[in-house]
């Protein structure tokens, strides 16, 4: 990969240009940092809204079709789905891990077989979130396993 930084002293407007042979997920999650910069997701707790960063996360989970953000030190409801927030998050730092629940790859502990072909991840916060075998490959690409 080349790479060119060049000077813009005239005060126009920054510009990245992109010139590849394939826009894969981690080229566009790249970009998406450049043009969003370090965001901040919305989420409520006891009538109160807070903002956290995407990488405080451990994981999102839908229960009763509300979706929870778990972090280090709390819990926190996000008015996002699932399915929205798959496309929102970083694909190199985050995955679905079953149909409930979108794990934090630099969140998980220690990684074990379960039966079936399921794996299991344990967090760094004790949580332990079964991997269905749906996504085991996905989980395997992503971890270099």
């Amino acid at each position: 990969m080349k790479i060119t930084i060049l000077d813009n002293t005239d005060g126009s407007e920054d510009e990245v240009i992109v010139r590849c042979s394939v826009l894969d997920e981690s080229l566009i999650s790249l970009l998406n940092s450049f043009k969003h910069g370090k965001q901040k997701r919305t989420v409520y707790k006891d009538d109160r809204i807070f903002l956290i960063d995407d990488n405080d996360a451990f994981y999102f989970e839908s229960v009763d079709d509300r979706v929870f953000v778990y972090t280090a030190s709390d819990v926190y409801e996000t008015r996002s789905k699932l399915y929205q927030l798959e496309n929102e998050l970083p694909q190199k730092d985050f995955m679905r891990a079953n149909k409930a629940v979108i794990i934090n790859l630099n969140k998980i502990k220690s990684l074990a077989p379960a039966f079936g072909g399921r794996f299991e991840a344990t967090i760094e916060n004790g949580y332990k979130v079964i991997i269905s075998r749906m996504y085991v490959p996905v989980l395997k690409e992503r971890l270099g396993l």
